[in-house]
């Protein structure tokens, strides 16, 4: 099957739609289950600033929100991937399955690899301020 432009359009809504929702989840579980002063507690143990949990938490909702309306997804993905990369090397010495005792690598790889691909592909339909393709600089 050979996908039409607009089944890409949809595919890569969808893909906003989710990797958006993601990082509001990923956030909120800051909030709601660890607490901010816990995940400044928890940088600290790791070796990171505690203090950069509060710019964490409030890059990855207001991030997450801005993928999931489409304003900006494709620069807002890309600058999220260094946070992301960041908490895939805490979590690399626990292995690969987020089921492994302190959770694993591949959540935060594959969140990685979902921003990448849709700063490459685009915000797809019914984003609010895409970015033409070619205009990602």
């Amino acid at each position: 099957m050979n996908p039409t432009p607009s089944m890409q359009n949809t595919g890569l809504a969808l893909l906003r739609v989710a990797l958006g929702t993601m990082w509001i989840a990923h956030a909120l579980l800051k909030w709601f289950v660890f607490t901010l002063p816990g995940t400044a507690q928890f940088f600290a143990s790791v070796g990171y600033a505690g203090w950069l949990a509060y710019p964490v938490f409030a890059a990855e909702l207001l991030g997450g929100l801005a993928i999931l309306l489409g304003v900006y997804a494709r620069h807002v993905a890309l600058a999220l991937v260094p946070v992301m990369l960041a908490a895939a090397w805490v979590h690399v010495p626990n292995g690969w399955l987020f089921t492994n005792k302190g959770g694993g690598w591949e959540y935060p790889a594959s969140l990685v690899v979902a921003s990448v691909a849709l700063a490459l592909g685009g915000e797809g339909r019914w984003a609010l301020r895409p970015v033409p393709l070619g205009r990602l600089a």
